[in-house]
């Protein structure tokens, strides 16, 4: 994750939450120099909790496509109804456990 700062969730649009810096490829797939957006801790870490490094380089490099997908977009709606200091756990996916990263 980036640094710090206080601003809107590009992802859930909730405001006056601490962001952090997301690579939309991650770095390890080489997306070093390619576009960031500002996320709230807790849309960054339920992303990384439900996807791979490989499945956001392939298919989820875009903010649009991170809110069309089915498995975040439940999240993304009850987030949107909690206060910005509301802390939130998340935990890997089944699916992602299986995966084995």
């Amino acid at each position: 994750m980036g640094k710090d700062s206080v601003g809107i969730c590009e992802l859930c649009l909730r405001d006056e939450v601490e962001t952090t810096r997301h690579h939309l490829t991650p770095k390890e797939e080489g997306g070093t120099f390619l576009p960031t957006v500002q996320l709230c801790k807790a849309c960054h870490k339920q992303i990384h909790s439900l996807y791979t490094n490989e499945e956001l380089a392939a298919r989820l490099f875009t903010i649009e496509s991170l809110r069309e997908d089915y498995k975040i977009a439940k999240f993304v709606k009850w987030i949107r109804k909690q206060p910005a200091t509301k802390l939130v756990r998340s935990k890997k996916s089944n699916e992602r456990k299986r995966k084995g990263r």
